[in-house]
């Protein structure tokens, strides 16, 4: 019983020092794409849908 209290306060104190000496999390990096990129290719994509409606109607 006595192994099982010190083999439990050495874990703690072992995870405690790792808490302390943890390093932060680096900040999350800025979004790359600000949306015009996303408008640029939806638009593509409707321009495209457009130019195969007008083949098949004509």
């Amino acid at each position: 019983m006595e192994i099982s209290r010190v083999l439990f306060f050495v874990l703690g104190v072992a995870s405690l020092f790792l808490t302390i000496t943890a390093q932060s999390s680096a900040p999350a990096p800025a979004p790359t794409s600000d949306g015009a990129t996303i408008d640029q290719g939806i638009a593509c994509l409707l321009m495209l849908v457009a130019l195969v409606l007008t083949y098949l109607i004509h």
